[in-house]
This record gives structure tokens, C-alpha cells and sequence, in this order.
């Protein structure tokens, strides 16, 4: 079982259920799109904003894409008439995930809403697109969690996304080398 699927079927383990599709117009962002649960159909697309957006993101395998929509009980993209925008992986605490951040908030937080990734195509950067599937994010947690957690580049830097975390109620709650000190991360939490 794979992608919109998988998704559901995450999502209802939970106890949370998502809406097919939730239009971003009604979330007061320009121009208008949708944000769907993402589909096999739409794996490739995601796979190459991911890449496209490393060195913010780490880069990932198509298999590990896919290992996503069958496990993670949030993912989902944002796309117009035409094409993907943007997409956000969010989890829970419980998977047989690897990810030395994850791991950092599963053995420090008993219950959270964790953002693995979320990319936006460059053409649409400034548009309302991360902050409406942030939101989006935050009202499927807000049921089961009372935190959101994440994690910003600090080495190399990603100002714009701790810029934009901080506007969105986010705060450093520690700091941790991966990748064998050549990259640094803040930790960051917002309280629901």
C-alpha cells in the first residue's frame, strides 16, 4: 500500500483523519491552490523538490520518498492547476526513523508533531505556500500533540527558514552536529 493511501491509513492509526484536499484559498493565500495527501503519481515531482532544495533539505533516495508516504501520518503537497508548489512531511513519535534529529526530540519530548521537510519550489517562494501547509500541519497535530518540533541549518545557514520558524512561534530549545560535525541544527519546539 502506498502513497494517498498509505497517508489515510497513517492518519486514522493516529486517530487523526485528513481531508482529501484543502483549499488553500479558503486559508486566505494567493494564488490559489490546494493542498492534497501526496499520491504515487506525485512522488517523482516531490522526489525532485527535495533535490532541488538540498542543501536545506538532505538529499534522499527514491526508495526513502517512498518509505515516506507509506509510514509518515503527514504528508502532503500543495499544488496549483499545473504543477507541486511545495510538500511537508510531518510525523509522530514511534517510527523506525534514522534521522539523528528525530531520534534527538523522540528521546526528549513523550509526545510531538515533528517536521521532518518541507521544500517550495523556487517559483513560488513568497507566496503563503510554506505557511499554509504549516498551518495545515499544525491543525492536523493540534488534536493529538500539544508541540510542533523541527530543525533549522545553523552550519551551512538557512536564514530565511529560521526567520520564517521564528515567525511562526518556533524556539530553540538546543543545538546538534550530524553529518560528522559538518553540519549544525537548532532544535527548535512551538507549544500548540
Amino acid at each position: 500500500m502506498g502513497g494517498s493511501d498509505s497517508v489515510q491509513r497513517n492518519a486514522a492509526e493516529s486517530g487523526s483523519e485528513l481531508p482529501r484536499s484543502t483549499p488553500i484559498a479558503t486559508l486566505r493565500y494567493y494564488p490559489p491552490m490546494q493542498i492534497d495527501n501526496v499520491s504515487d503519481r506525485d512522488l517523482d515531482a516531490v522526489f525532485e523538490l527535495n533535490e532541488a532544495s538540498v542543501p536545506h533539505v538532505n538529499s534522499v533516495s527514491r526508495e526513502q520518498m517512498r518509505w515516506f508516504a507509506d509510514h509518515a501520518p503527514y504528508f502532503r503537497v500543495a499544488r496549483d492547476a499545473t504543477r507541486i508548489s511545495g510538500f511537508l512531511i510531518g510525523m509522530r513519535p514511534g517510527l523506525n526513523y534514522d534521522s539523528p534529529n528525530y531520534q534527538w526530540f523522540s528521546r526528549h519530548y513523550d509526545d510531538f508533531g515533528y517536521i521532518d521537510r518541507v521544500a517550495v519550489d523556487r517559483s513560488a517562494r513568497r507566496l503563503g505556500v510554506a505557511s499554509a501547509l504549516y498551518d495545515d500541519f499544525r491543525t492536523f497535530m493540534s488534536r493529538d500533540v500539544d508541540v510542533l518540533t523541527c530543525e533549522v541549518n545553523l552550519r551551512p545557514p538557512n536564514e530565511t527558514s529560521m526567520r520564517f520558524h521564528e515567525r511562526q512561534g518556533f524556539r530553540v530549545v538546543a543545538r546538534q552536529q550530524t553529518e560528522g560535525g559538518s553540519k549544525e541544527v537548532a532544535l527548535m519546539e512551538k507549544k500548540l
